[in-house]
């Protein structure tokens, strides 16, 4: 149901919604943004594998109002999939947007190691 759904989203700061898992993503779209997770060291969020579950892969579909799996939400909010996560990912908002619910994305760690060489 909504609420059912409504629940999963907002129980977790970051939340996906995959075919497969992360540690074994069954498209490539659902292993892109598991990659794009990891690159920004965000470990600790909620996936949710469609395969296993028909109606939660229907629901969630209907819930956002978006076509396709890979889903992602970030602090409850609908994000988008794969494309536009990339696009986010480019653009430095991803960084903002994880600092926005508390997490310290690993790309900045990263950057200040290569500034102070």
């Amino acid at each position: 149901s909504a609420e059912q759904l409504d629940a999963l989203v907002k129980k977790d700061k970051v939340v996906v919604f995959l075919k497969g898992t992360p540690e074994q993503p069954q498209c490539g779209f659902s292993n892109a943004v598991v990659q794009i997770l990891r690159l920004h060291g965000v470990r600790d969020y909620a996936a949710y594998n469609v395969l296993d579950d028909p109606q939660l892969r229907q629901g969630i579909k209907d819930y956002s109002n978006w076509p396709t799996i890979p889903q992602v939400y970030l602090d409850g909010e609908f994000v988008g999939g794969c494309d536009i996560l990339l696009q986010m990912h480019q653009n430095g908002d991803l960084v903002e947007e994880l600092k926005k619910l508390g997490i310290r994305s690993a790309l900045l760690d990263e950057k200040k190691d290569q500034d102070s060489k």
